[in-house]
């Protein structure tokens, strides 16, 4: 088994009971003890636990990271800002890939008032999406893990290599000026690298809330960004460190 794949075993036991023990991870991920340590040090210095004598706990500022269901019902407010924000870039006739998230469904839920074509994998907003007129639909194919609302395949990979579009609105798990877009399954990755690939034009749509925290993998830099929309909540500090980097940012209101 990759470190990765430890990694995301770890991670999710610790988001499901907030503590761990070195003993029955080393039993459950079927690896000695001495690697199960190994793996805490290497998750903790990355920030996202705490080791105890005999296992780990869950660093208190990444309660807001995870777990991911109720970290997406919290923040409508803000959510619907962004939305709007991205609503105002959007042309008529043109064809914009949305990836998995509240707030690409908030995105989701203004669009309908003009012809837009809308490439997605996420069920939830397909079905945001499908009794709007104006609005052409494809869904992008494939399996869901978990209990995302979110397809992933071969097929959708596929595809991605063979077409382009003028927008991508995505979301990501943490934002850093020093470790760029991170997330904490795999399976994404892979997914946002070619989605990012593909578009012309990249936003990423992103709460104040997520600066600065830190997933397990990263997927890229802030260069590979043509632009951040976030709330009016971002810490000035941060918010002076993206424009000395030049990076274009838009504070909703």
């Amino acid at each position: 088994m990759l470190s990765v794949e430890r990694y995301e075993k770890i991670l999710k036991e610790l988001e499901k009971n907030k503590t761990v023990k070195v003993s029955e991870l080393s039993l459950n991920i079927g690896v000695t003890e001495k690697t199960i340590r190994l793996d805490l040090e290497a998750l903790e210095h990355k920030g996202l636990l705490k080791r105890i004598h005999g296992g780990a706990i869950l660093q208190e500022e990444n309660v807001r990271i995870f777990p991911v269901d109720e970290r997406q019902s919290k923040n409508n407010e803000n959510k619907l800002k962004i939305a709007i924000e991205a609503m105002k870039r959007i042309e008529p006739e043109e064809t914009i890939l949305m990836d998995g998230g509240s707030t690409t469904l908030a995105l989701a839920k203004l669009l309908g008032q003009f012809p837009v074509t809308v490439i997605t994998n996420d069920i939830r907003i397909a079905n945001e999406l499908i009794d709007k007129e104006k609005v052409q639909l494809m869904v992008l194919g494939g399996s869901r893990i978990g209990t995302t609302s979110s397809l992933f395949g071969v097929q959708a990979s596929d595809l991605l290599k063979r077409i382009r579009v003028n927008r991508l609105f995505f979301g990501t798990t943490g934002v850093s000026i020093d470790h760029g877009l991170t997330v904490f399954n795999s399976f994404h990755v892979e997914w946002k690298r070619k989605i990012i690939d593909c578009a012309n034009h990249v936003t990423l749509l992103a709460e104040s809330t997520k600066f600065e925290k830190v997933g397990l993998i990263q997927f890229a830099t802030l260069d590979d960004l043509d632009e951040i929309i976030t709330d009016d909540q971002l810490d000035q500090a941060i918010k002076a460190k993206l424009e000395n980097l030049s990076i274009p940012l838009v504070i909703s209101n």
